[in-house]
């Protein structure tokens, strides 16, 4: 299938999104908001691929939201009706469909690595907070610009990013719009790791999805979901969580052929996670 803003391509369990649109920026036009979470969501449900990677092409990893989305209505939408309390309603759920575009990336079974280039600016912030992992090339830089245009930023860099950073780097950078350099994010735990350039990027970042695509995809699939209830829950409320999820996706046949592979001195072999029936 053909997608405005981006390419897929899928090889040895790790699913490649690539942002396709370099001359523009790849800018966040309204096909994006339908697009990304339809992509993922396709990943997903087919359970083949262990790993996402997420990354772009040209000078810059993304502008952010296009200025169409903001001049052309709610995304989708048919036209407006008259009435302020209707607008209004109609602008809430709009928003709640731009930020479950990111919050697809969250609610995949298997992790996202997002890897990034140049400016990360506006919505690509929000967009690589709901990564897992992120990893930037040395020019690389990151900018909450929503106060830049007078607005507070709404589909997640606010929600996000005070769980991956500091409480006060977040407000410096919220309140000010200015741009934080990939060392200086590497510094204070936002980027894992910065390479020298966009090959040396997504050289290093492949090698981390293929270490991870040899691992159980269930037990992945677990760790991710524990993790992330425990972002947002206290300690006893996620050790609870964990208990009930051993309960029923603990499969001790993973962990025979784990202990099997290294007894024999060979690779591992897991099945991967499979399909999602949704619905009847």
């Amino acid at each position: 299938m053909g997608y405005r803003c981006f390419d897929v391509d899928e090889s040895e369990g790790v699913a490649h999104i690539i942002l396709s649109r370099p001359d523009e920026l790849n800018t966040m036009v309204p096909e994006f908001w339908s697009e990304l979470p339809q992509i993922v969501d396709e990943i997903s449900d087919q359970g083949r691929a262990r790993v996402i990677v997420l990354s772009s092409t040209g000078r810059h990893f993304s502008a952010g939201m296009d200025l169409s989305v903001f001049t052309s209505g709610p995304v989708g939408s048919d036209p407006q009706p008259s009435e302020v309390g209707r607008q209004r309603a109609s602008l809430r759920y709009n928003v709640l469909h731009l930020q479950r575009a990111f919050s697809s990336l969250e609610q995949a079974r298997m992790p996202v690595l997002a890897a990034v280039q140049g400016g990360v600016v506006g919505g690509a912030v929000d967009l690589v907070t709901a990564a897992d992992c992120r990893y930037a090339t040395a020019d690389a830089w990151f900018c909450i610009q929503e106060i830049n245009i007078a607005m507070t930023a709404d589909v997640g860099t606010l929600q996000r990013l005070p769980k991956l950073i500091p409480d006060g780097i977040v407000r410096e950078l919220a309140y000010t719009g200015r741009r934080m350099s990939a060392q200086r994010a590497a510094e204070v735990g936002l980027v894992n790791q910065v390479f020298d350039d966009h090959d040396a990027l997504l050289s290093g970042v492949h090698e981390v999805a293929a270490e991870i695509a040899s691992k159980s995809p269930l037990a992945v699939h677990g760790t991710k979901q524990a993790v992330l209830y425990a972002r947002d829950h206290s300690v006893e409320e996620s050790l609870r969580q964990i208990a009930l999820w051993q309960t029923g996706m603990f499969q001790p046949g993973d962990m025979m052929e784990a202990f099997s592979a290294q007894t024999e001195q060979r690779p591992e072999r897991f099945d991967d996670l499979g399909p999602l029936q949704r619905g009847l």
